[in-house]
């Protein structure tokens, strides 16, 4: 073998990371699609109280991401569904009745959910990190939530049904 048929290998595959490089991008995205459940012992609801049941589904596909939510507690089940464009633009979803104004991108492997609604005349801001686990089987949705009263932070672990 000559040093010509041992350098077109490498370099075929790096040509095409240069010509391509969206599909090394690609990768670190996750898809979020599935069931899941919260993991009650892993979350962290902070001085909200805990749902008895957090349910999620989740599909995604390209840069379009819908989830379905139920969760249950004290003050009855409720269920929101929400759609959010993955690429940086807006998105508007109702939250009993309210309009959510959200904007949501990849910051590296992690999708970052940032929006802002206003309930009695007080604007609620929430910053929510994604982040899948390795082997794809928890998600981790880390909150920040500011409202005029303060801050404070909710973990929701799911684990994937």
């Amino acid at each position: 073998m000559n040093r010509r048929t041992l350098l077109t290998v490498p370099a075929l595959a790096l040509i095409t990371l240069i010509a391509n490089p969206s599909s090394a991008n690609a990768q670190d995205k996750p898809n979020f699609s599935g069931s899941w459940k919260m993991n009650a012992d892993k979350s962290d609801f902070g001085p909200v109280p805990k749902p008895s049941r957090f349910e999620r589904t989740i599909t995604h596909n390209g840069n379009e991401l819908a989830a379905k939510t139920t969760q249950a507690g004290d003050q009855g089940e409720r269920t929101t569904e929400l759609k959010y464009k993955t690429d940086g633009s807006d998105s508007i979803n109702k939250i009993n009745g309210q309009d959510v104004k959200s904007v949501a991108a990849w910051e590296g492997a992690k999708l970052v959910v940032r929006s802002k609604r206003e309930i009695q005349g007080m604007e609620i801001s929430q910053v929510e990190t994604w982040a899948l686990s390795g082997d794809g089987k928890v998600i981790t949705v880390d909150n920040e939530i500011d409202t005029p009263q303060g801050k404070f932070a909710v973990t929701i672990v799911l684990d994937k049904q």
